[in-house]
């Protein structure tokens, strides 16, 4: 991690948790530039010997943040990630997640609330895999949004030669174990390998490199039983511990690497990094048959093995055969190619441009000019750092990005009652280096906070109203001269009463999230056409983008089915018409059922309208097994994985993200021609009916267009909807100091 940071740009600090007993790992960091190691015991900082409790080490890093503050902090361990999210460094931790529960059984309310409490103060969480990243959304909400892939770093120590190619040839095969000792890790019956493989004709010695051998409360004799077959000296060589370049040498020595574990870590989320560099020096592995695995190696590795028999029975064909051997070699240098510091560096580059992005002159410009022009009262609290000093704030402290510059920060305030459209805008606002962000939340759609609200009138520059309802007309009624408010408008404002009582004199700018909606609101408002705008809704293509699961081609999704107007009964016309030649085609259905929502469910033609629903569900046979529900929730990245297309069959929208998601993720969307489809998405994805919807999936599928079109989808809803594109439309708005008529046509085209 320090090499792949400082590789990315950034001056690191390594504050280490023991004291130094070798220098085997610290030293090539100390020599690295822009790194600086600390040590808390030989800098006085801690009076007691061995490792810091997490207490003692939250206090430290305190300590170290104090002396010269940090714009991130990357924490490894539950425990200590724990102690710092109650402290002064929540908001700017990136939190390198391992060590948790690796099934829904060992989640108790203790362990989901801490992860909780850890994912609220971080502003980042690495996760080594896909599989562990899906998990952790499905169980702790709050982690969905903010995980990110951080894969293990293979790096190779300098001057290290690799395998030679080439199969083993007229001598012992010689296999390699580095690592602790412990029984899951099945080190104990490694040990047998030469002894049994003898037996079927395959000459072989183990090579073992550790020195750790773990106490195991379960079995007492483990440890005693681990040592002997260690120095038994039957075809078992140990090597003892060593630093980690010459364990790899001692390992590119050697022809296969062993890393078959007990069948019950088959489940564990993690990838092994001993695997990963076996792979770089050219080491094929024997290895558990996992779905990670399969994903990584191919379903036909020729190395995979569950039992002692199936190591055997691997390890006995690659002696005797060289072309599987090759093969073995070729598929683990292959996989471990995604994992080196360059690709490592690479990403920690792209995740630091998103959390620190650049100063825009513009901004600061217009920063300058509403200072020259605003009038406020006593500015008392005009040097106040927010959100974190700010009384309005409900949001974590920003880390602390880059300087911007001379002169102050633009100033924007952000008004609602539900910011769950806005919440990913408002991280990228709250984390420019030149606006200043502070949130008035409100507590319901008429209730808040009138003296807060107040105090963003007196300190901002540019207030934000998301939805245009009582917060808008509050606003637009006190705002000051030179000030700049801003309401975004949704569908279920546009037919409700507020728009009718809102000063439209005092507001600049409407913003509505699809160019059909924008029309719609001027001819039922009446407003002026220069002020009604659109900025589409963003999507986060970056977190949406992850590798489909096996079948995903014969997957339809849909998100979300109520009220009725979601209209999933066409939804089932199409599924029915594809299932009548293909069975595999299913439905899966992310949604809140809709007596959850006692506003719909009072409403008697709404009941009606889902009894004949479900009642179809359960007696049509063409949708018998080809429908399934699953639960609600923010896991929707995650879920996307299994989806191929993404239906909209609504009977209105004002957006509808379902699709632009699935496009994100990598799925196609196919539309039904709602009014303004043709607005928001390219007219191939939008069918008449919906025989004509399932011709064209059916088609995709058939002629082998799926993979091409799923790719065209995801690119343009990048170049359209991208969160970085509509950030950057944000960011050109709030930027603008009286932006005229022909900006704002043009921003709409």
């Amino acid at each position: 991690m320090v090499q792949a940071l400082a590789r990315a740009g950034c001056a690191v600090t390594l504050v280490l948790k023991a004291p130094v007993r070798t220098g085997r790992l610290v030293d090539p960091l100390r020599a690295l530039p822009e790194v600086t190691v600390r040590s808390p015991h030989a800098e006085g900082m801690v009076s007691f010997e061995g490792g810091m409790p997490a207490k003692a080490a939250a206090a430290v890093l305190a300590r170290v943040d104090e002396e010269h503050p940090f714009d991130l902090i990357v924490v490894r361990g539950r425990r200590l990630a724990g102690k710092l999210s109650a402290g002064p460094l929540a908001g700017r931790m990136w939190t390198y997640l391992t060590d948790v529960p690796q099934s829904a059984g060992e989640f108790d309310g203790a362990s989901k609330g801490e992860l909780r409490r850890i994912a609220d103060a971080s502003r980042v969480l690495l996760c080594q895999t896909e599989e562990l990243r899906g998990f952790l959304e499905s169980a702790v909400p709050a982690t969905a949004g903010k995980s990110v892939l951080f894969p293990p770093v293979v790096v190779l120590p300098e001057g290290l030669a690799t395998r030679p190619d080439g199969a083993p040839d007229g001598r012992a095969l010689k296999l390699a174990y580095t690592g602790k000792f412990a029984p899951r890790w099945n080190t104990y019956e490694m040990t047998s390998l030469p002894r049994l493989l003898a037996m079927r004709g395959v000459d072989a010695e183990l090579h073992m490199v550790g020195d750790k051998i773990h106490d195991d409360p379960k079995d007492p004799g483990f440890a005693t039983r681990m040592r002997t077959a260690l120095e038994s000296g039957q075809g078992v060589i140990w090597h003892g511990g060593h630093p980690r370049a010459e364990a790899m040498r001692l390992t590119a020595a050697c022809d296969v690497g062993l890393s078959w574990r007990h069948p019950e870590m088959d489940a564990s989320l993690e990838l092994s990094t001993k695997v990963l560099e076996c792979g770089t020096l050219g080491v094929p592995v024997v290895m558990n048959r996992t779905p990670m695995h399969e994903r990584l190696f191919g379903a036909d590795y020729p190395l995979f093995a569950s039992t002692e028999t199936d190591v055997l029975d691997a390890l006995t064909l690659i002696g005797k055969n060289p072309d599987v051997f090759t093969l073995a070699v070729q598929r683990c240098r292959a996989a471990a190619a995604e994992f080196t510091l360059d690709a490592a560096a690479a990403r920690l580059r792209g995740h630091l441009a998103r959390t620190f992005p650049e100063p825009s002159p513009r901004v600061l410009a217009a920063a300058v000019e509403h200072e020259r022009v605003g009038v406020r009262p006593a500015d008392a609290l005009s040097d106040v750092s927010a959100p974190a000093a700010s009384a309005v704030s409900s949001a974590p402290a920003a880390p602390a990005g880059p300087a911007a510059g001379e002169g102050r920060r633009l100033r924007v305030g952000v008004a609602g009652h539900d910011l769950k459209f806005f919440s990913r805008l408002l991280d990228y606002l709250q984390s420019r280096p030149d606006m200043e962000v502070r949130v008035d939340h409100w507590a319901a759609l008429k209730v808040h906070d009138e003296e807060r609200s107040q105090e963003l009138v007196d300190w901002a520059d540019v207030i934000v109203c998301e939805w245009c309802g009582p917060n808008a007309i509050w606003f637009a009624q006190r705002k000051r001269p030179g000030q700049r408010l801003v309401v975004r408008l949704h569908r279920f404002e546009l037919y409700a009463r507020w728009p009718q009582h809102l000063d439209i004199d005092a507001v600049d700018e409407i913003i509505c999230v699809s160019p059909h909606y924008a029309d719609l609101t001027r001819e039922i408002t009446g407003w002026p056409a220069d002020k009604v705008t659109t900025i589409p809704n963003w999507v986060d293509d970056q977190q949406l983008d992850r590798a489909k699961l096996p079948g995903a081609q014969h997957h339809l999704g849909m998100i979300g089915i109520a009220p009725s107007r979601k209209r999933l009964d066409l939804a089932l016309d199409a599924l029915e018409e594809l299932r009548r030649d293909d069975p595999r085609f299913t439905l899966f259905i992310k949604t809140k059922l809709p007596w959850e929502y006692w506003w719909i469910w009072q409403k008697e033609e709404e009941r009606e309208h889902y009894e004949k629903v479900f009642r179809r569900i359960r007696r049509s046979p063409l949708l018998a097994g080809g429908v399934v529900f699953d639960s609600y929730g923010r896991d929707v990245a995650s879920w996307l994985r299994r989806i191929g297309f993404v239906l909209s069959t609504s009977d209105d929208e004002s957006f509808h993200l379902a699709p632009a998601e699935g496009m994100a993720a990598g799925a196609v969307p196919v539309l039904l021609n709602w009014p303004g489809a043709d607005t928001i998405y390219d007219r191939r994805w939008i069918h008449a009916d919906p025989p004509a919807m399932a011709a064209s999936i059916a088609a995709t599928v058939s002629l082998g267009r799926w993979e091409q079109d799923r790719l065209l989808a995801r690119d343009q809803v990048r170049a359209a909807y991208g969160l970085d594109e509509v950030c950057r439309q944000w960011t050109d708005m709030l930027a603008a100091t009286g932006a005229p008529k022909a900006a704002r046509q043009a921003r709409t085209a």
